[in-house]
């Protein structure tokens, strides 16, 4: 593909920062994402030009009013909702998911069932079972293949019953990079009567996003992992979001989606969130032109968007291939997750690997030491990292390139591994 990694690398002013003559290189992007300089401009406008609240009728009031609404039509592009008043803006994707966890809770009684599963983030775990405790629910649990890194979806099949209510899963992993097929799943879950969580937080970034198609009835993710502000988003399916009780002070509207948007919210944050998906869109209107046939049927900003991210998911691809194949020629090293190269439409770049006799959060360090940024540890995955029997041993090291990295900066860390391993293990 011819893919203009330099115009793209020139939009993020982070890329550009060294510490001490090295460059830094940012592998620490499933944690969070560096901004394009529009972000940082949209941001730094509101606070100047906006800094007001909500419906007072003089100049900055309006032009919040603007980006409040403004940032519920951007989002609703992103994720093509039917309507800008199905997207519900918050602190963050666990926030969000706490907080519209009390409005669920209400509509379930004992011995109702939900299924989780051990694919997720605790964000999409530890709210249901606290909710699943307070109102005397059911859990079940949707295992993963250990060995495929994936669901078998028959096994959705048996834990489906009439008492099931909600299902709440993954579209990606944020440690073994797995994308899950979530229109299977949201398609068993409503021929079963049951409702359906998703956790975008990890697929939103690499994966074009369709919430009409998919059949969600919830849909979270969080701007910061896709290039914008600490900023969490949910589309709530409206005949689903009104059938909720909000949790809520009494001036605040009845109306969606303010009726869930507790308190005064970040208006900076949505300003760069519209910068952010306008900045996807720049990129489908000058290099996807190819994918835009596909997405016909969108409004124009997001026809560009949907076009943008298939476009990119070709190049993350290549490099997690890369990334792959060079962990694998690593003496001891493992990669925890999909790595055949005919599957890599199945997995995010998000690559997570172990390495014998070295503990994760030392090759986290060393790796560090050299300008080099990744997470190691559980990376708040507790039941994939139980599941894989890796909790007492540090759980895994993880490397999360995204479209603004190089092969050259695969290389290097590949080559930094090649030298950190050996001397771990030794000491």
């Amino acid at each position: 593909m011819q893919y203009d990694l330099d115009a793209v690398r020139r939009r993020f002013p982070a890329l550009s920062i060294s510490d001490s003559d090295t460059p830094r290189i940012y592998f620490d992007n499933p944690g969070g994402t560096q901004v394009p300089q529009g972000v940082v401009d949209a941001i730094r406008d509101c606070l100047v030009e906006a800094n007001a609240n909500i419906g007072g009728g003089f100049a900055t009031s309006n032009r919040v009013d603007e980006i409040v609404a403004g940032a519920h039509a951007a989002m609703a592009d992103m994720l093509n909702a039917s309507s800008p008043d199905e997207i519900v803006f918050g602190q963050n994707m666990t926030t969000i998911t706490l907080h519209l966890s009390r409005s669920i809770g209400r509509q379930l009684h004992p011995g109702d069932e939900i299924i989780l599963s051990r694919m997720d983030h605790d964000a999409n775990v530890n709210p249901w079972l606290l909710m699943a405790r307070d109102h005397g629910v059911t859990v079940r649990w949707l295992p993963f293949n250990t060995e495929t890194f994936e669901f078998d979806l028959p096994e959705l099949d048996e834990l489906l019953t009439d008492k099931t209510r909600l299902v709440c899963v993954c579209g990606a992993s944020n440690l073994t990079g797995t994308i899950n097929d979530t229109r299977a799943i949201c398609e068993r879950a409503r021929a079963a009567g049951a409702w359906t969580y998703i956790d975008a937080v990890q697929s939103v970034p690499h994966v074009a996003t369709d919430v009409q198609d998919m059949g969600c009835d919830f849909l979270v993710c969080s701007a910061y992992k896709f290039f914008g502000p600490h900023q969490g988003i949910l589309y709530g399916r409206r005949a689903v979001l009104e059938q909720l009780e909000p949790y809520k002070v009494r001036p605040a509207p009845e109306q969606i989606p303010g009726a869930f948007e507790t308190g005064t919210q970040n208006h900076e944050g949505m300003a760069g969130t519209i910068a952010t998906v306008d900045y996807f869109a720049w990129i489908g209107a000058t290099m996807a032109q190819q994918y835009q046939e596909k997405y016909e049927h969108m409004s124009r900003r997001a026809n560009h968007v949907h076009a943008a991210l298939d476009y990119l998911f070709e190049y993350e691809a290549s490099l997690a291939k890369r990334l792959i194949d060079g962990l694998q020629s690593l003496p001891g090293v493992k990669v925890q997750g999909i790595t055949a190269t005919d599957a890599m439409d199945r997995r995010a770049p998000t690559v997570a690997f172990t390495a014998e006799g070295a503990l994760p959060e030392v090759v986290a360090m060393e790796l560090a030491q050299r300008n080099i940024f990744l997470w190691s540890g559980h990376n708040y995955a507790v039941e994939v990292v139980n599941a894989l029997g890796l909790m007492d041993k540090g759980g895994v090291v993880r490397v999360g390139p995204v479209h603004y990295n190089s092969d050259d900066e695969i290389d290097r860390l590949l080559l930094e591994l090649d030298h950190i391993l050996p001397q771990v293990r030794a000491a």
